[in-house]
């Protein structure tokens, strides 16, 4: 079985919970739809923890915008990190003053980096997986690319930011021949926004009070840590 789960935001103790719930079993496996940091008290504990998870089942963990605003905030390059000037003001102080970024002086900042495994960890985050009859994406499509006719075009006319802080869900029906698996905004009831076959919605918002979401597939199971 997959177990898709959405965004945690420092909650290490729902994501403990939510996984000691989880009927496991040899052969399951994990997409992680992003969002790990922030806001929460527990960030740097929470990456310990998936860390740890890889080493007992394969775990996919894709990118999600607060983990691409950070690793632009500490002026790490790539294409997919973006928006850093914002993330003091979305919860991002929480997770540099578990690193000890503001225990340093002002003037040796510039040089902070993060611990190794945790630099790693980030670094290798994805933007989307495909697989079987499923798209994982953090944020969803752009909502203008699905007339399209396939998954793999969508995509490609897809800029990054759209996979990372789209916030119209991809609610339509759409003909792409997958059903989207997305995170990053919370629905306003905290319940997952089940539009199957076209779209699964599971950030169910676990750090505005509601609960840390795994949905299984292909049986459509859902688990939940309040």
């Amino acid at each position: 079985m997959l177990y898709a789960i959405g965004d945690i935001h420092g909650e290490l103790e729902r994501l403990e919970v939510l996984l000691d719930s989880l009927p496991l079993t040899h052969g399951d496996r994990f997409v992680f739809l992003g969002d790990y940091i922030d806001r929460g008290s527990e960030s740097r504990a929470v990456i310990d923890r998936l860390i740890a998870l890889e080493q007992e089942y394969p775990c996919v963990f894709l990118l999600g915008n607060h983990e691409s605003m950070l690793l632009d905030f500490l002026g790490y390059e790539g294409p997919a990190y973006c928006g850093g000037s914002a993330l003091l003001s979305n919860g991002g102080d929480k997770t540099l003053a578990e690193y000890g970024f503001f225990d340093l002086p002002i003037s040796a900042r510039s040089s902070f980096s993060l611990p190794h495994r945790h630099e790693e960890f980030f670094r290798r985050l994805k933007l989307y997986h495909a697989e079987a009859d499923y798209l994982f994406v953090h944020a969803g499509l752009d909502p203008r690319q699905l007339d399209r006719s396939s998954a793999e075009s969508a995509l490609h006319h897809c800029r990054v930011e759209h996979l990372l802080w789209n916030r119209t869900s991809p609610s339509r029906p759409h003909s792409l021949g997958i059903t989207i698996i997305y995170g990053h905004t919370p629905s306003e009831d905290m319940e997952v926004r089940w539009n199957v076959p076209f779209s699964i919605g599971i950030d169910t918002g676990a750090v505005y009070g509601g609960p840390l979401t795994a949905l299984r597939l292909p049986d459509f199971e859902v688990f939940q840590a309040h």
